[in-house]
């Protein structure tokens, strides 16, 4: 019978900044990609030495075992924070844009000057250091991840109690078939992001075609 291994963050990083006192925050973000709802974003310090190897890259793990650690990690977090970026904002900055202005946000309510982003680089007088993959790197990251990702989930199943048609609970806003087809259906909603394509092209057959609506 073949035993499954939990992952395991390397957290070389974490432990260089550790080695000499200093806390780190790690940062990434959930919803980059979806056609509607908010982008979240959060930012996780942990005490020096912190270790869980259950810990990692959220989309590595299970709905139900996402929800487990999102707990653990608030329990064993010195400090958590998670921000909602919402559709007009990432419309008006770009995704891009709204996802660094948050993670700069975070970083500097946590006072922490150690930064660790998941390929995002930003400038903000500290030391930052951006790492793709970096919710497979870091223990910091992958937490942030973790809650990002559980706190938009929840969010987008609220949303598919008042939007029932589009079944945000099923794909939380991605652009699968079921939604392209819901959006064609029955047209742009108040939580989607009105500069992403295919939101796009849906208003401009409206803007030509009003009497459709």
């Amino acid at each position: 019978m073949k035993m499954k291994t939990a992952h395991l963050c390397p957290n070389e990083y974490e432990h260089a900044f550790w080695t000499e006192g200093k806390l780190v925050i790690g940062l990434d973000e959930a919803g980059r990609g979806p056609l509607a709802g908010p982008l979240s974003v959060a930012g996780v310090i942990f005490p020096i030495g912190y270790e869980n190897p259950d810990i990692y890259d959220s989309k590595a793990l299970s709905e139900k075992k996402r929800e487990k650690l999102y707990d653990q990690i608030l329990e064993d977090a010195l400090w958590a924070e998670v921000i909602e970026v919402s559709p007009a904002d990432i419309d008006r900055y770009d995704i891009y844009h709204a996802d660094m202005r948050a993670m700069e946000q975070i970083a500097a309510e946590s006072g922490v000057s150690c930064i660790l982003t998941d390929a995002m680089p930003f400038q903000n007088g500290t030391e930052v250091i951006s790492l793709v993959k970096g919710d497979q790197k870091s223990i910091s990251i992958a937490a942030a991840s973790i809650l990002a990702k559980v706190t938009r989930d929840r969010i987008m199943v609220q949303y598919d109690q008042e939007y029932p048609q589009y079944g945000f609970a099923k794909h939380k806003g991605y652009p699968t078939k079921q939604h392209l087809e819901a959006l064609r259906k029955y047209g742009i909603t108040p939580i989607h992001r009105r500069s992403f394509r295919p939101v796009a092209v849906q208003q401009e057959q409206l803007d030509l075609f009003p009497d459709e609506k």
